[in-house]
């Protein structure tokens, strides 16, 4: 995988993703929304973001690990907060880190402010495509 920051863009916010993925062949993995469910189903830090948020990352980083890749093989993920403020943005990202650590996926992504979720104690929920060699 190819990162890009054309000196055309504006820089990466807080050096978080890349404005560009370019991918060569591979296998795509495509993970679906994780929330905050340990691997007994149970929820994991009830209205607490940053803890919703480690769970998330976590989830993402076992899928991404059980098709055989690593952070570095996210190409995109996005990040779903319910009733997003800006107070949020930190502690969600320092959890992503503490997660990911020097595999910390330099990709593009987003995070998008919403509503509700499917379930209304879930605040927190990151989908992600990863390619693999």
């Amino acid at each position: 995988m190819e990162r890009i920051n054309p000196p055309t863009l504006a820089s990466p916010v807080m050096d978080l993703y890349s404005q560009v993925t370019v991918v060569r062949p591979g296998r795509i993995v495509n993970v679906a929304g994780q929330v905050a469910i340990d691997v007994n189903g149970d929820l994991v830090g009830k209205d607490d973001y940053k803890e919703q948020a480690r769970q998330a990352f976590l989830n993402v980083k076992l899928a991404v690990e059980a098709a055989g890749g690593t952070g570095h093989d996210i190409t995109t993920y996005c990040v779903h907060v319910v009733r997003y403020e800006v107070e949020h943005l930190l502690p969600i990202f320092e959890a992503g880190k503490e997660v990911f650590g020097d595999e910390w996926p330099l990709c593009a992504s987003m995070l998008i402010g919403v509503t509700a979720l499917a379930l209304p104690e879930w605040l927190i929920e990151i989908n992600a495509t990863a390619v693999l060699e």
